[in-house]
This record gives structure tokens, C-alpha cells and sequence, in this order.
């Protein structure tokens, strides 16, 4: 008869590789850098214009940035898939102009905002379709679907153009409005923002997005449904920039064809600059949110020191070639650090198979 020990003892979770320690180490440390960044150049700016820091100036800051941490924080969950989407500038584009010829007709807010949500939702849903089931390199799919987009938005848009005077005065002041200097779409963007990252962090199918993206082969081989969770990450990402595009009515009332050009560029800054690895698997969308603040402040923070707008791209620029630096270095470390590890424990077993 077999005897069964009613409590057995906890397995021991294994100890992390120094490799993945040091990417964390890492990822910590950058995301402390760019709050340490943020804050001295807002107190330099303060500094030279008392009224950057006042209630309203922080509105408009937080209002500017709570769109683009809205897109940012869906790219980072495709990021961390080992994929992009750059379709999110004309998704984001023509959202926001289906809500506003919704609410320029008589609609309701929240049927509109509903509506802006599912038309992301379709397009996301689209590029998972493509990139999962069809094999197509992420880089070429919403390339594609980015000019598409573009397309059909500029043929049904024309030359019209829905400002604040066609909407609702309700929805208008949605958008400007919130809790002191707290606006409701930063409100909105937290929310989320926290949402996501808890998902990510202490459910199953967040972790194993880290997982696929770290090495797509090995989790497959591990039984995630790998195409599952990127048509899940493109679907979730399209949804966020559909409701971007809603945010983006609400805090500016004007849309026209041209809305959202370049924006998928500003999203990948962010989201590099914050910390998600381009080769995927590692990075929070916490630091992603660091990044979208970093570059919204660097628009807001050159243009009140009497700075020329020309030098904010150059900026944006060069923090992505450093973010993208950082994580070639720290690429190079971890492999290394594997190596040694693999090496050693080689040299161990080999040890032991002689003494034996």
C-alpha cells in the first residue's frame, strides 16, 4: 500500500537567472531616470515661468498626456509579444471622427464613445488576424493597415472637418473638466493603466505574454496559445486607441482627415523610452506611462522656456536612440550572464559525471 504525505512541503520556487535579474535591476533603474528626468525639468521650467506648475498648466499637461498613455499602454502589450502595431495614429484618427459625426448628428456621449471603442476594437482585432493566424511580419501588417486606415478615413472625411461647436457642450466639457487639476480622461488613462499592469503582473495570461516574447518558440513549446495571445494584444491595443481617439474629441473638439498623423511614432518613443524591450518580453506599462509623460512634457516644457518647436522632435529623437542603446547593452550583458551561467553549470555536471 502506498502511503501519501497529507501536507507535503512547498516546492521551492527556483531562484531567477542573473540575467533576469539584471534586466530588472535595469528596467527599475531607467524608470527611476526618467522620473528623476521629469521632475528636475519641471522644476527648471517652473523656475522660469511660474505659471507652468499652475492648476491649469497641469491640466493641460495631464490632458495632453493621458491620450498618448492610453495608446502607449495598449503598444506595450503588443511590444511585449515581440511584435508593433503602427497602425494606432490612423485608427486612433478615424475613431475620433466616427464619434464625432455620431455626436454631430444628435447621438448620445456614451454610445459614441462605445462606438469609437468597437471601430479600434475591429481594426486591432484585424491586425491579430494577420500577424497571428496569417504569419505576416507585424512590421508589414499594420504598416499596411496604417495606410488603409488612412485611406478609407481621408475618402469618407474629405475635406470636412467636425469641430467644438458641432458637439455637445456636455461631452466638451467631459474633456476639459475632472476633479481640480485632475482631468476625467487622466482619470480614465489610470485606470486603465493600473488595470493592465495588475493583469499583466498576477494573471496567467499576462504572464505569459512576458513569456512569448522573451522566447516564442520555447512558449510554444510550453502549450501557450501563442497566436491566442497576440490576436488578444492587437485586439486590446486597437480598443485603447479607439478610445484615444474618443479622448482626443473630447480634449480637443477639432478632427479632420489629418488627425493622428505621426502619432504611431510618438507611441513607439514612449513606449521604448519607458522601458519595453523592442525585442519584447521584458518592460511594465508603468514605465511605458513614464515615457508618454516624458515626451507630453518635453512638447509642453520647450515651447514655455521660448524653445522652438523644431528641437522637440530632435529631443524625441535622441531619447529613442538611447533607449534603444540601453537595451542593446543590456541585451549584450544578459546573454553573457547566461553564457557564464550555462558554462558553469556544464563544468559542474561535468564534475560530477568524472567523480562518479
Amino acid at each position: 500500500m502506498t502511503v501519501t504525505n497529507p501536507n507535503p512541503a512547498p516546492v521551492a520556487e527556483a531562484p531567477r537567472s542573473g540575467g533576469t535579474r539584471l534586466v530588472d535591476r535595469v528596467l527599475k533603474m531607467r524608470e527611476l531616470a526618467i522620473l528623476v528626468v521629469l521632475l528636475v525639468m519641471i522644476a527648471v521650467t517652473q523656475a522660469g515661468n511660474s505659471q507652468f506648475l499652475s492648476e491649469q498648466g497641469i491640466k493641460d499637461l495631464l490632458l495632453n498626456a493621458a491620450i498618448l498613455v492610453l495608446v502607449a499602454t495598449g503598444q506595450s502589450v503588443v511590444v511585449l509579444t515581440r511584435n508593433v502595431d503602427l497602425s494606432v495614429g490612423s485608427t486612433l484618427g478615424i475613431s475620433a471622427f466616427a464619434a464625432g459625426t455620431w455626436l454631430h448628428g444628435g447621438g448620445d456621449a456614451i454610445v459614441a464613445i462605445l462606438l469609437a471603442v468597437l471601430l479600434g476594437t475591429g481594426f486591432g482585432l484585424l491586425n491579430g488576424l494577420l500577424v497571428s493566424l496569417g504569419q505576416v511580419p507585424a512590421l508589414v501588417v499594420t504598416l499596411g493597415t496604417l495606410y488603409i486606415v488612412r485611406g478609407v478615413d481621408s475618402i469618407w472625411v474629405g475635406s470636412r472637418q467636425i469641430t467644438a461647436a458641432d458637439l455637445p457642450g456636455s461631452f466638451v466639457d467631459f474633456g476639459s473638466g475632472g476633479i481640480s487639476a485632475v482631468p476625467w480622461p487622466a482619470l480614465i488613462a489610470l485606470v486603465v493603466l493600473a488595470g493592465t499592469a495588475h493583469h499583466l503582473r498576477h494573471f496567467g495570461s499576462g504572464r505569459e505574454l512576458y513569456a512569448l516574447g522573451s522566447n516564442p518558440e520555447a512558449a510554444r513549446l510550453a502549450g501557450i496559445p501563442v497566436r491566442k495571445r497576440i490576436l488578444a494584444a492587437y485586439t486590446f491595443c486597437g480598443s485603447l486607441a479607439g478610445l484615444a481617439g474618443a479622448m482626443y474629441l473630447a480634449r480637443f473638439g477639432n478632427v479632420d482627415s489629418g488627425t493622428g498623423n505621426g502619432y504611431e511614432l510618438t507611441v513607439v518613443s514612449a513606449v521604448v523610452v519607458g522601458g519595453i524591450a523592442f525585442t519584447g518580453g521584458s518592460g511594465s506599462v508603468y514605465g511605458a506611462a513614464l515615457g508618454a509623460l516624458l515626451l507630453t512634457s518635453v512638447n509642453s516644457v520647450l515651447p514655455a522656456l521660448g524653445v522652438s518647436s523644431v528641437w522637440v522632435l530632435a529631443i524625441n529623437g535622441v531619447l529613442l536612440l538611447l533607449a534603444i542603446a540601453v537595451d542593446r547593452i543590456v541585451a549584450l550583458r544578459v546573454a553573457a550572464a547566461l553564457k557564464k551561467k550555462s558554462d558553469r553549470t556544464k563544468n559542474v555536471m561535468a564534475k560530477e559525471n568524472a567523480g562518479a
